[in-house]
C-alpha cells in the first residue's frame, strides 16, 4: 500500500512539474518529425495483464510496423531528436500516465512485449507477481543495451540467450528482496546514471 501511495503522489507530482517539458517534446516531435508524438505498444504486466505502454516516439515509422516485437539493436530508424530523448530517457516520461493508471510502478521489472515472455515462462511467472516499473536494476545494468546488441551478428539471439536471462535473474532477485527504501535507492541510481551518461 505504501508503494502504491508513493507511486501516485510521486508520479502525479512529477507529471505536473514536468508538464512544460512534456509539452515542448510533444511539439518538437510534431514539428521536426511529423506524425504522432506518442508510441504505444502492448506489454505484459502483473499477473499476465496486458496493457498499452506509452512512450514519446523516437523512431521513423517502419514499413512493416512490427507491432508486437522490437528490432533488437537496430538504430537505423531512430530520429535525431529521438537519439536525444533516448539518451536522456525523456522518451519514457509518458509512462507516468501508466503509473497513474495502475498499470505500472515507478520501480519494478521492465514490462516486455508478449513474444519475449514466451521464453523462460517459469521465470516470468515469478516476475509477473509484481507491477512492472519504469526503472529497475536491469535498466541500470543495460542502460546501453542497443550498443551491446549491435556488437553481435544476430542481435535477437543475443537478446534471447544473453540479455534476457540476465534481466530475468535481476528481476527475480528484485521480486524476492524488494523493499520501499530499496526502490528509493533504485530511483536515485537511475537519476545518477542518466546524469552521467
Amino acid at each position: 500500500m505504501m508503494k502504491r501511495i508513493f507511486d501516485l503522489v510521486a508520479s502525479f507530482t512529477g507529471f505536473c512539474l514536468l508538464l512544460p517539458v512534456f509539452f515542448i517534446i510533444f511539439l518538437l516531435i510534431i514539428i521536426l518529425e511529423g506524425g504522432a508524438p506518442f508510441f504505444t505498444q502492448e506489454r505484459v504486466g502483473k499477473s499476465g495483464h496486458r496493457f498499452r505502454l506509452y512512450k514519446f516516439r523516437t523512431m521513423k515509422p517502419s514499413p512493416k510496423e512490427k507491432e508486437k516485437n522490437f528490432e533488437a539493436g537496430n538504430i537505423s530508424r531512430i530520429t535525431p531528436l529521438g537519439k536525444i530523448l533516448r539518451k536522456t530517457k525523456l522518451d519514457e516520461l509518458p509512462q507516468l500516465i501508466n503509473v497513474l493508471k495502475g498499470d505500472m510502478s515507478l520501480v519494478g521489472p521492465r514490462p516486455e512485449v508478449i513474444e519475449w515472455t514466451r521464453f523462460y515462462p517459469e521465470k516470468w511467472e515469478v516476475v509477473h507477481q509484481v507491477r512492472p516499473g519504469i526503472t529497475d536494476y536491469a535498466s541500470l545494468e543495460f542502460h546501453n543495451e542497443e550498443e551491446l546488441l549491435r556488437k553481435h551478428n544476430d542481435p535477437e539471439q543475443a537478446y534471447r540467450d544473453i540479455v534476457l536471462p540476465r534481466k530475468l535473474a535481476l528481476n527475480i532477485d528484485y521480486v524476492n528482496n524488494r523493499t520501499f527504501f530499496g526502490d528509493i535507492g533504485i530511483l536515485f541510481k537511475t537519476i545518477k546514471t542518466i546524469w552521467t551518461a
